[in-house]
């Protein structure tokens, strides 16, 4: 059953198709007109001509599509969480004005292959590196938001920085399990939310929880859909996405437990920008990763600037113009 919700923790998205490349209506087998006519974005998926999608084989046979458009510096996006290129529409037609933008679909999400090998952020990791490969690309912008971070920082530990020349984080802790022997400032600093992944998951999936258990704000968050960029993308979402969500979860314990702080202290050696805001109960982590790093910037918007785990969905033309900004430093 689909639901229309922008969060990859809602929504697990999930389409088994034949390979295909090409036009995204043509991809898609259909046109798509969105909710909201916003004026300076396409009324319909046929209006963004240049949207492509491709997809490319795993080095362990894992089809992977991606989504690409525009011309110039490179960008890669990794999504969230179950997350893919159509929720990631408004950003891919904002910056495909003045960059070359690439979202890839994880495997078990968007339009990649249903699989049960590789359900690590290890191995996720190793398929942002064959994408690397695939696409050509040498030097390029990474960006993450939410797990799709996560799956960088893997790329970096096991890859390096070689290939990247400038990354931006949305909104993933840095632990999202606490250990036990931490202090309250410690687990601040690593964001983390839960002393049970497997209550998480559950908790995720529907069971009965309360804030002990798991930080559920940004469940709470992701059902706020007051922003139209929002409505639209899960609009799209809905209509081309299905859901699997016996999936899209397997990789949901391992991304749980993992612990990046080794990562991000010692290499990190590229600026960085890190987005968060009020509204996300993550922000006192995301300022830890922008003084830790080198060369980091934090920026934190405001409740009035959405600013919560899906800022990016929710006020993309701001996301965009800061991420512009950032990148011409």
């Amino acid at each position: 059953m689909k639901r229309r919700v922008i969060s990859a923790l809602i929504s697990l998205p999930l389409l088994a198709t034949s390979a295909l490349a090409g036009p995204a209506v043509e991809v898609l087998g259909t046109d798509y007109t969105f909710a909201n006519r916003i004026e300076g974005m396409p009324e319909k998926l046929s209006d963004f001509t240049g949207l492509q999608i491709n997809d490319f084989t795993t080095n362990d046979g894992v089809r992977l599509s991606y989504w690409e458009a525009g011309s110039g510096e490179p960008i890669v996006f990794v999504p969230a969480f179950g997350a893919n290129g159509a929720e990631l529409i408004n950003q891919l037609w904002l910056l495909s004005q003045t960059h070359h933008v690439y979202v890839l679909d994880p495997r078990n999400q968007g339009l990649s292959e249903e699989t049960p090998k590789g359900a690590r952020i290890a191995r996720y990791s190793m398929d942002l590196n064959e994408f690397l490969d695939h696409a050509g690309l040498e030097k390029t912008v990474l960006a993450g938001w939410s797990m799709g971070v996560a799956v960088i920082w893997g790329y970096i530990d096991l890859f390096g920085t070689d290939r990247i020349s400038k990354a931006v984080f949305v909104d993933q802790p840095v632990s999202i399990y606490t250990h036990a022997d931490w202090s309250e400032e410690e687990r601040l600093d690593a964001g983390g939310m839960t002393t049970s992944p497997e209550r998480m998951i559950a908790a995720f999936q529907g069971a009965p929880t309360n804030q002990q258990v798991v930080d559920m704000k940004v469940v709470h968050r992701s059902q706020m859909l007051d922003s139209p960029y929002a409505q639209n993308a899960a609009g799209l979402t809905e209509a081309v996405i299905d859901v699997d969500p016996a999936s899209t979860m397997r990789v949901l314990f391992d991304h749980v437990t993992n612990d990046w702080r080794d990562v991000i202290r010692n290499k990190l050696d590229i600026p960085v920008a890190v987005f968060s805001g009020e509204e996300s109960n993550n922000l006192p982590s995301q300022a830890w990763i922008a003084e830790t790093v080198p060369d980091g910037r934090l920026y934190s918007y405001t409740s009035e600037e959405e600013g919560d785990h899906f800022l990016m969905q929710k006020n993309p033309v701001k996301f965009v113009a800061d991420l512009r900004s950032f990148l011409a430093q």
